[in-house]
């Protein structure tokens, strides 16, 4: 489904940001790892996020890759940007550049530099942005990621804002791990797409009526992902379907054994043979040699079975 809808689902991923020698974003590899990720079965991109290492990157950096991917055929309905940041008017900035190139739904974090703030300081935060920007055509994603920004958002507040904004806050990724609070949110919420940051969890979350996910590893296995959400309807006997999650599931544990963006970074430059991709911006730092070695010769076991095919993507993208 298209992001443009009301509410967004299907598989985005959480695409990684390659880096030039100088360490600036790498415009025309990440116009090519997006379009290598939507042929294998994304619905859409959402850059800038974690697993994109944007707290790293200055709003020039961020605007920039943003009309870079536009500009290299990734359509605008393709992509979920990042626009949260720590004062909410560099969110309204981010935020009014995505809508100016026709991004219409971004993914976005509370303001996360301050601990132990109320409900009613983030909702604050959030009603000043959307009320800025002034923007019927804005739809947000909320991002819950309590482990990184230790901000999380509370049921009462998506409550709130929703109340107040009904048609803007469409979404929420969760990347919190918590399963119950995933099916929580499912049930308390209709019609809000609750998107999980565990690929493990992307099945049973669609089974209980979540949206889908915007995931990391989605960057190695998106057409397992693709698979599993065409066909999470189907029996568990499926033994495709079956294969598909295992796949998922091991990649996950794998890309986890290490720090996963630079283990994501390592199995990206193996698979396009350019070792420009293992390079993070600082404080992150790339793999270890014992560590890459490792990780490399375990990677066979999630590669996708043929018969999965290129093509499970939807046309509606």
């Amino acid at each position: 489904m298209s992001t443009s809808s009301l509410h967004p689902h299907g598989v985005f991923s959480a695409a990684l940001t390659p880096l030039d020698a100088e360490l600036a974003p790498d415009h025309a590899r990440f116009v090519a790892h997006c379009r290598y990720l939507l042929d294998e079965g994304c619905d859409g991109i959402a850059l800038l996020g974690t697993t994109g290492e944007a707290n790293s990157f200055s709003i020039a950096e961020r605007t920039a890759l943003l009309e870079a991917a536009i500009a290299g055929g990734i359509r605008p309905n393709q992509l979920l940007p990042g626009t949260g940041v720590a004062a909410f008017t560099d969110t309204v900035v981010l935020t009014r550049h995505a809508l100016s190139v026709g991004v219409d739904t971004v993914v976005m974090l509370p303001p996360f530099y301050y601990k132990n703030v109320s409900d009613d300081g983030v909702y604050a935060a959030y009603s000043e942005i959307v009320q800025r920007i002034g923007d019927a055509r804005l739809k947000i994603v909320l991002y819950h990621y309590p482990q990184m920004s230790a901000q999380p958002i509370s049921h009462a507040l998506i409550e709130r804002l929703r109340k107040a904004y009904p048609a803007t806050f469409t979404g929420i990724k969760d990347s919190s791990g918590d399963f119950a609070n995933m099916t929580a949110m499912v049930e308390r919420f209709p019609g809000f797409s609750v998107l999980g940051g565990a690929d493990p969890l992307m099945l049973p979350l669609l089974r209980k009526g979540g949206g889908g996910c915007i995931t990391a590893t989605s960057n190695i296995v998106a057409r397992s992902l693709a698979y599993v959400f065409k066909h999470f309807g189907d029996s568990d006997d499926d033994p495709a379907l079956k294969a598909a999650q295992v796949r998922i599931v091991k990649a996950r544990e794998l890309v986890s054994r290490f720090p996963q963006m630079a283990s994501l970074k390592a199995l990206a430059a193996d698979r396009t043979g350019h070792a420009g991709w293992k390079r993070l911006r600082p404080p992150l730092e790339s793999l270890p040699a014992e560590q890459e070695k490792e990780l490399l010769a375990n990677a066979a076991a999630f590669a996708p079975a043929a018969n999965l095919g290129t093509a499970t993507r939807r046309s509606d993208v």
